[in-house]
């Protein structure tokens, strides 16, 4: 999986760039510890996770960010993440 993310709490306050991970891995029918290279690219590669998480995340003063949409391709798929924090997984066209 190749990402600095704390999973002891798994549900609370998941990151999107994990989400991603998860859906892409949920796609492929692995574990999403086991999206790693050299079988599957570093999400890193692709994209900043950090940057991802933060593109979407709360503002400091608690005002939620401006809708939006980022897209990208990751593991032969096409990731749609939107300020809502939903990701779509597609087969590239």
């Amino acid at each position: 999986m190749l990402l600095s993310v704390d999973r002891s709490e798994p549900t609370v306050g998941q990151s999107v760039s994990f989400d991603v991970v998860e859906a892409v891995a949920e796609r492929e029918g692995v574990d999403p510890l086991n999206l790693e290279p050299p079988e599957y690219d570093a999400l890193y590669d692709v994209i900043n996770p950090e940057a991802l998480d933060a593109l979407f995340a709360t503002r400091e003063n608690g005002r939620e960010r401006p809708t939006g949409r980022v897209e990208f391709s990751y593991c032969g798929y096409r990731i749609v993440v939107t300020s809502d924090g939903e990701v779509e997984v597609s087969d590239r066209e």
